[in-house]
């Protein structure tokens, strides 16, 4: 029985393969994304998120559409847990500059409580793909397999580390979310999110214990839970209600995304047929 090459499995790239259609290990980060080119699947999009550690503030999830002839423009362009924060704001600008396209997924930790982390974890790169206005061939993901995307797609381990377009969605999601964690906290200065970005550091479980929790907390995770106790405090010239959740939405107009690309604008490259 032949089957759609559309319905291609993550599984499939493990069979045995002609040379030239198995990425190498020398090939840089690049290579997994010239593979696929070369088997008929560009464009490849990747997909990443940031925050699913932290305790506190949104999970942002990020998909990336790269042109495989410009990667190698990208200097720099790495796992973003690897790069400093300034090295990482010169990729972010780079990586929205030369893509193909791009679309970021913002979810409140209201909902990170309401659903669980991994729910909301899937569901944002779900959304994350289908906000993409091209149509990728392939999708890469980092660490685990994400069915219903609508495109083969294959879960890479440590994907943000050996391919271009899982990196440069690492990228996105973590500077996006780390400009509204620094958002956060303008209205909660208490905490020093500016500084550990929600997550759980020392300095913030000295906040917590003295303060209680923010409304941006996530009221599952345990350390939180346990500082219920406390009501949350906040500077007295705060003006936001504590008792009222932020919306992700702001978080989003605060974060003025598309300032740095004529991209958002711009006619897409990578329809396909």
């Amino acid at each position: 029985m032949t089957r759609d090459p559309g319905t291609l499995a993550a599984s499939d790239l493990s069979l045995p393969r002609p040379p030239g259609y198995t990425p190498r290990r020398d090939g840089g980060l690049g290579a997994y994304e010239a593979v696929l080119g070369r088997a008929g699947f560009a464009p490849v999009a990747g997909i990443d998120e940031a925050g699913r550690g932290a305790c506190a503030g949104p999970l942002v999830v990020a998909a990336v559409v790269l042109d495989p002839a410009r990667i190698k423009r990208l200097n720099g362009l790495a796992d973003s847990k690897l790069l400093t924060a300034a090295a990482r704001e010169e990729v972010y600008a780079e990586v929205l500059r030369w893509a193909l396209d791009w679309h970021v997924v913002v979810i409140g930790n209201d909902q990170i409580d309401a659903l669980g982390l991994h729910v909301c974890n899937v569901a944002g790169m779900r959304r994350a793909f289908a906000g993409l206005r091209c149509r990728p061939g392939y999708v890469l993901t980092d660490g685990f397999p994400v069915r219903g995307l609508g495109a083969p797609a294959l879960a890479v381990w440590k994907g943000d580390r050996v391919t271009a377009s899982v990196a440069a969605a690492s990228v996105v999601a973590k500077v996006s979310r780390d400009r509204m964690m620094q958002d956060l906290h303008e209205r909660y200065p208490l905490y020093g999110f500016d500084r550990h970005k929600g997550y759980n550091t020392d300095e913030h479980e000295r906040a917590l214990a003295e303060h209680g929790p923010s409304p941006v907390h996530r009221y599952s995770f345990v350390n939180v839970n346990r500082a219920v106790s406390r009501p949350a405090l906040l500077d007295p010239l705060d003006p936001v209600d504590p008792v009222d959740p932020v919306d992700p939405m702001d978080l989003m107009a605060t974060a003025d995304l598309a300032a740095l690309t004529p991209v958002a604008a711009a006619p897409l490259a990578c329809d396909r047929a």
